[in-house]
């Protein structure tokens, strides 16, 4: 299983969302779980919740996927940087056939977005 934290996601973690937790703590404990979070919704988490970046980024089993060409000219065609680089992190690769599943506290923003979904609200 793949799957991508979103901003929203990211923020419901250090918050002490349960699902969240429980999320990071099968890709560090299970095989076959992976989870990514990718630079720019980091960023975004941070300026919502200071410290973030950093206590998400220093745990293990999340992957944290940099910025790379690939990734900036997908987000060039987009307004916001964040929900762009996540929705690139979770298109297919060569290590990811099936793509990720973007996981997030906030589903209505995905509604419309060719993704996987799963739905960390209460």
């Amino acid at each position: 299983m793949h799957f991508v934290l979103d901003e929203t996601a990211m923020v419901a973690a250090g918050r002490g969302n349960v699902l969240a937790s429980r999320l990071i703590h099968r890709a560090h404990s299970e095989v076959g779980w992976f989870l990514y979070a990718p630079a720019c919704a980091l960023v975004e988490a941070d300026r919502i919740r200071p410290g973030s970046a950093e206590r998400l980024a220093a745990l293990p089993g999340i992957t944290v996927l940099d910025l790379d060409l690939p990734a900036a000219l997908a987000m060039a065609r987009e307004t916001s940087w964040a929900p762009a680089h996540t929705r690139h992190a979770a298109e297919p690769t060569a290590e990811r056939p099936n793509g990720a599943v973007v996981a997030t506290a906030a589903p209505d923003v995905w509604k419309g977005q060719p993704v996987r979904v799963l739905d960390l609200g209460p």
